[in-house]
């Protein structure tokens, strides 16, 4: 279903998107709230030693092609044609975004003064908000410009774009593989086209990358959580630094096409983690049980390695 520019906007407002330019769009995460609160802090601090309340959640497109079934973006929905917008209009509009965002806090006696002080400094970007965001043809250089903003850059990608994986540079690069087949791929991600070969390309150009690598496995309960010596096979050729194993989340717009019985509890993603990490050879050096998410790695050494000004 196709909305018109002001439809789809008011859809995404409704949901706490704050648009930037044409095309992308910025939301701040529940963990920032906490952040500013002191009420805890995000998996990926916890994991990485970035500041959550120094992160800024954007995207620079909503488009995607795919339709993951445990996607809680609309992706039911598809996003006005654009033309596209340059990556310093993107980079300036996201921080923009992020300081209205941060509006209202500073009246909370709720809210840590410090940490709302960093907090109008931010130091870290996860591109990763919705859309694919390698369907952006010019991320190369929106890495860059936040680069240059010292900024640190995590960009999530599907992998089914090899030619631009192959391209960029961020500070950590993901690709999601949430299937050890082609026939489970086609039933979890419902790709627009057949794009499962693609990924395969992604995965095998990880080991070329001087980036830090990262493979997140999202399990979904009844879909994908068979075959660990599937996955393990895949992971062997990308060889990624981590691999983060995580639970389906019944929240958003999942909820329309997944029951809530579909979400795995933490015990169960620990034990289909412990099992690819002993395909693998990987070592389980972490987890976060309330975000129901395990972090392998090559060694056992827990990968703290980012500072608060973007350098390891």
């Amino acid at each position: 279903m196709r909305m018109s520019d002001e439809e789809y906007w008011r859809l995404l407002r409704k949901h706490g998107y704050q648009r930037v330019g044409a095309h992308s769009a910025v939301k701040s995460c529940l963990w920032l709230k906490k952040a500013l609160r002191g009420e805890g802090m995000c998996y990926k601090e916890r994991f990485y030693g970035i500041f959550s309340h120094r992160c800024i959640q954007m995207t620079p497109t909503l488009m995607c092609n795919q339709r993951c079934m445990f996607c809680w973006r609309p992706v039911e929905v598809e996003p006005p044609a654009y033309g596209w917008d340059s990556p310093s209009l993107i980079a300036d509009g996201a921080i923009e975004a992020q300081m209205r965002l941060l509006t209202g806090y500073g009246g909370s006696s709720k809210t840590d003064g410090a940490a709302l002080r960093e907090a109008h400094t931010p130091r870290h970007v996860a591109i990763s908000l919705a859309g694919e965001p390698t369907l952006y043809p010019y991320l190369d250089e929106l890495i860059r410009e936040f680069s240059s903003r010292d900024m640190t850059t995590f960009v999530v990608s599907n992998g089914t774009c090899p030619e631009v994986i192959e391209k960029i540079s961020p500070t950590m690069l993901y690709i999601s593989l949430d299937a050890p087949d082609e026939h489970t791929y086609r039933k979890v991600c419902r790709p627009i086209a057949n794009t499962w070969n693609r990924v395969l390309e992604s995965l095998e150009l990880l080991p070329q990358k001087r980036c830090r690598t990262n493979v997140r496995i999202t399990l979904v309960r009844g879909l994908n959580m068979h075959d660990e010596a599937g996955y393990a096979t895949l992971l062997e050729k990308a060889q990624p630094d981590f691999v983060e194993v995580k639970a389906y989340m019944h929240i958003g717009f999942s909820r329309n096409r997944l029951a809530r019985d579909a979400m795995p509890a933490h015990e169960e993603v620990h034990a289909f983690a412990s099992r690819i990490a002993h395909f693998t050879g990987y070592t389980l050096v972490d987890e976060v049980p309330i975000s129901r998410v395990v972090l392998l790695a090559r060694d056992d050494r827990t990968p703290r390695w980012i500072s608060g000004v973007g350098h390891e």
